[in-house]
């Protein structure tokens, strides 16, 4: 079986009953949508969702950081006045 990621989990006949009343309830929280028990997809509010999305830019901007200060032969010196 697999392992719901989720403290609050529905089965897709509930969902289609009120999902703004599931996605109220949940607060900010995933919410795991389950098909004969088992997950089958996760929903979250928009707020959430942009929320992960930032951070995963944030974490691939970091990597990007990473590999150019590791490669430093191609750095061009520049004063503050240069900007």
């Amino acid at each position: 079986m697999r392992q719901v990621l989720a403290d609050c989990s529905v089965s897709i006949s509930e969902l289609k009953k009120n999902p703004t009343a599931l996605l109220n309830e949940a607060a900010g929280a995933p919410i795991a949508i389950l098909n004969h028990n088992k997950p089958t997809a996760y929903l979250v509010p928009a707020e959430t969702y942009e929320w992960l999305m930032d951070k995963i830019e944030d974490l691939e901007l970091a990597i990007i950081v990473r590999e150019r200060l590791q490669d430093k032969s191609e750095a061009v010196e520049v004063t503050l006045d240069d900007l």
